[in-house]
C-alpha cells in the first residue's frame, strides 16, 4: 500500500475534524447531554416524591374508607336497634290499642244488651200485668189487689 497525498490529506482533514468537533462541536452536545440527564434524574426524584404522595394519599384513602365502612356499619346497627325499638313500641301500642276497642267494644256490647233486657223486662212486666188484670178482672178487684201486682213488678226488675 502507498501512502500518497491523497491518504494523508484526509487523514490530516480527519484529525482536524475531529479535533474541530472535541473542541466546538462535542463540548455543546456534552452539556446539552449532561444538562438532559439531570432535568431527567430530577423528574425522576419528582416522579419518585409524586409516586410516595399518591402512595399516601392511597393509603390515607383506604383508611378513610375503612373508618366510612364502620361508621357506616355503626349507623346500620343503630338504625337497625331504633327500628326495633320503635317496632316494638308500635306493637305495644297497637295492643293497647287492641285491647281498648275491644273493651269499648265489650262495654257497648253490655250496655246494649242492658237497655235490650231492660226493654223485654218493661214488655214482659206490661204483658204480664196485661194478663194479670184479665185475670183479676174476673176473679178479684183491682185495688185490693194491687200491692200483689206492685210486688210482681219489682221482682221482675
Amino acid at each position: 500500500m502507498n501512502i500518497n497525498a491523497t491518504m494523508l490529506g484526509q487523514t490530516i482533514s480527519f484529525i482536524l475534524f475531529v479535533l474541530f468537533c472535541m473542541k466546538y462541536v462535542w463540548p455543546p452536545i456534552i452539556i446539552a447531554i449532561e444538562t438532559r440527564q439531570k432535568e431527567i434524574d430530577k423528574s425522576i426524584i419528582s416522579i419518585n416524591n409524586k409516586k410516595q404522595d399518591v402512595d399516601l394519599a392511597l393509603i390515607n384513602a383506604d383508611n378513610y374508607l375503612k373508618k366510612a365502612k364502620e361508621e357506616a356499619k355503626s349507623i346500620i346497627t343503630e338504625v337497625n336497634k331504633h327500628r326495633i325499638q320503635i317496632l316494638e313500641e308500635a306493637k305495644i301500642e297497637a295492643n293497647h290499642e287492641r285491647i281498648r276497642i275491644i273493651e269499648s267494644a265489650q262495654n257497648e256490647i253490655n250496655l246494649k244488651r242492658n237497655l235490650v233486657c231492660e226493654e223485654l223486662r218493661m214488655k214482659l212486666a206490661k204483658l204480664i200485668i196485661a194478663g194479670a188484670e184479665k185475670i183479676i178482672e174476673r176473679s178479684v178487684d183491682k185495688d185490693n189487689n194491687k200491692d200483689i201486682i206492685d210486688k210482681l213488678i219489682a221482682e221482675l226488675k
